[in-house]
C-alpha cells in the first residue's frame, strides 16, 4: 500500500473539490443556456403564431372609406347549416347573400306622358335596383333609374312598398340618393361601403339586383378590368369604372357590386351589349366615387364640385374653319367671367360674336381652346366635366390651352359650380 504525506492528501483533496466544482459550473451554464434557448424558441414560435393569426384575421383591404355620416346597422351573417355539403366558395356566396339581400330594393317609377290632345296622364316608367345605405331610409341608385319620374316606389324584401322622394342626383357620376320613411319600429338592414381602391383584376365579386323584375337575384363573377372611362346615357364620361363579367341585365342598374366580405365596392350602372342583355361586360361606379357623391347629396342635395368660371362651347370642324383654328377638337372658351379666378389665371375668352346653331344662340370666337386639364386630354365637353368630377371648389388645376397655334399652361383655381 502506497502511503501519502499529510500535505499530499490535502493538496489532492483541494484539487478534486475544485475539479468537481468546475464540472458542475460548466454543466449549470450549459443547462441554463439550453433553457434560455428553448424559451427564446418558444417565444419566437408564439410570436410567429400571433403574426399568423393576426394576418389571417385581418381583412385584405383594411382601408375603408369614411362613412361616419351614415347611420348603419351591424348586420350579422346567419350561420350556414351542414357546411360539409358545400364548398368554401359556396359558403361564402351564401353568407354574402344572407348578409346583403334584404338591403337591396326594387325601384319602380311612374312618369307623366301626354296624349294626342296634350292631356297629361301617368304611365309606368323604368325600374331598377337600389341599396339601403342608412337606417333612416336613404337608398343609393342610378340617376337613369329615376330620371323624369313623377313618383318613385321602393319594394322591400318582405313585399312592402313605400313611396320615396329624391334627395339629390348627380349626372356626372350617374348616382342618385332617394329616401323613404320606414315605419316606427322597423330596423332596416343596410349595406356598408368597401374600399374600391384596393381591387385587383381577377378578384371575385357578387352582384345582387332585380333583373327583368326578378327580385334580389344574385350573380357572381370577377373584376375583369379597372379604370375604364365609359360614357353613360347622360353623355357624361365616368372614369375609373369597374368592369365585371358578373351577369348584369336591365333591372340590375343601381344595385350593389359586392366583395366576398359583403361590402359594396361598386354600383352596377351599365352593360355593353348589342342585344340589350348581359354579354359578360358590365360596369360599376367605384365605391370611392360613390362615398364622396353620397356625402354631398345627403348634406347639400347636390355635389359640391369645382368648375372653371367661364362659358364653353364644343369645338368642331365648322368652328375651326371659320375661326382659323389649327385643331377641331377641345373646348372653346367663349367668355371668361370678369374679375373671376379664370381671368386672374390668364385665361382668354373670345372677342368676336357669331351666331351658332340658331339665330338665338351667340358664341364668341378668338379665345383659348382647352386641350388638357391636369393629365387628362380634353377633346369634348364630356371630357371637361369628367376631368373635374372629383375636384372641389378652391382646388387648383393645370389647364393647357391652345392660343395662336401654341400651347399655354395656366394654373386655374376652381369655383363652386
Amino acid at each position: 500500500m502506497k502511503l501519502y504525506t499529510r500535505g499530499q492528501v490535502i493538496r489532492t483533496t483541494v484539487i478534486a473539490v475544485f475539479a468537481v466544482v468546475l464540472v458542475f459550473t460548466v454543466l449549470s451554464l450549459r443547462i441554463n443556456r439550453a433553457r434560455d434557448n428553448n424559451t427564446a424558441e418558444v417565444a419566437v414560435e408564439a410570436a410567429a403564431e400571433d403574426v399568423i393569426e393576426t394576418s389571417l384575421d385581418a381583412p385584405l383591404d383594411s382601408a375603408e372609406p369614411d362613412t361616419s355620416f351614415l347611420q348603419q346597422n351591424s348586420a350579422s351573417v346567419i350561420p350556414v347549416a351542414n357546411t360539409a355539403s358545400y364548398t368554401q366558395e359556396e359558403i361564402q356566396n351564401i353568407n354574402v347573400y344572407s348578409l346583403c339581400n334584404e338591403a337591396v330594393v326594387n325601384i319602380n317609377t311612374q312618369i307623366v306622358a301626354y296624349d294626342w290632345f296634350l292631356e297629361p296622364y301617368v304611365q309606368d316608367g323604368g325600374s331598377g335596383s337600389g341599396s339601403i345605405i342608412d337606417k333612416r331610409g336613404y337608398i343609393l341608385t342610378n340617376v337613369h333609374v329615376i330620371q323624369n319620374a313623377s313618383k318613385i316606389y321602393v319594394s322591400l324584401f318582405d313585399g312592402t312598398q313605400y313611396e320615396a322622394e329624391i334627395v339629390g342626383q348627380d349626372l356626372d357620376s350617374d348616382l342618385a340618393v332617394i329616401k323613404f320613411t320606414p315605419p316606427d319600429g322597423m330596423e332596416l338592414k343596410t349595406i356598408g361601403f368597401g374600399d374600391s381602391t384596393g381591387l385587383k383584376v381577377g378578384q371575385r365579386v357578387i352582384a345582387i339586383g332585380n333583373p327583368f323584375g326578378l327580385e334580389r337575384t344574385m350573380t357572381t363573377g370577377i373584376v375583369s378590368g379597372l379604370g375604364r372611362p365609359i360614357q353613360n346615357s347622360n353623355n357624361r364620361i365616368i372614369r375609373n369604372m369597374i368592369q365585371t363579367d358578373a351577369a348584369i341585365n336591365p333591372g340590375n342598374s343601381g344595385g350593389p357590386l359586392l366583395d366576398t366580405n359583403g361590402k359594396m365596392i361598386g354600383i352596377n350602372t351599365m352593360i355593353k351589349s348589342s342585344s340589350g342583355s348581359s354579354s359578360g361586360v358590365g360596369f360599376a361606379v367605384p365605391s370611392e366615387t360613390a362615398v364622396r357623391v353620397v356625402s354631398d347629396l345627403i348634406k347639400y342635395g347636390k355635389v359640391q364640385r369645382g368648375k372653371i368660371d367661364a362659358s364653353f362651347v364644343q369645338n368642331s370642324q365648322r368652328i375651326a374653319r371659320y375661326a382659323g383654328l389649327d385643331l377641331a377638337t377641345g373646348v372653346l372658351v367663349s367668355q371668361v367671367n370678369r374679375g373671376g379666378k379664370a381671368e386672374a389665371a390668364g385665361m382668354r375668352g373670345g372677342t368676336e360674336a357669331v351666331y351658332y346653331g340658331s339665330r338665338r344662340d351667340i358664341i364668341y370666337i378668338g379665345g383659348d381652346v382647352i386641350t388638357q386639364i391636369d393629365n387628362i386630354a380634353i377633346s369634348t365637353l364630356a371630357d371637361y366635366y369628367s376631368a373635374l368630377e372629383s375636384k372641389k371648389p378652391g382646388d387648383t388645376v393645370s389647364v393647357t390651352v391652345r392660343r395662336n397655334k401654341k400651347n399655354v399652361v395656366l394654373n386655374v383655381t376652381l369655383v363652386e359650380s
